[in-house]
């Protein structure tokens, strides 16, 4: 599965799209990443989204 994340202005106008496909992290955690570049209002922002499963590192050392 992958994650769409949608950056959106206090307006609601939908600012940037990103796609988080699955990762497993270094630390043995699974979920979803992603990262890229986008412009706001003429200006230049690096993005970052995680998200990492709660319980994950667990269950992936006990396998």
């Amino acid at each position: 599965m992958i994650i769409v994340a949608e950056i959106k202005n206090g307006e609601g106008t939908v600012l940037n799209v990103m796609a988080l496909p699955p990762k497993e992290f270094k630390t043995g955690s699974k979920g979803y990443y992603a990262n890229g570049k986008m412009e706001i209002e003429g200006k230049r922002y690096q993005v970052q989204i995680q998200m990492v499963e709660i319980g994950s590192k667990n269950q992936a050392s006990s396998e």
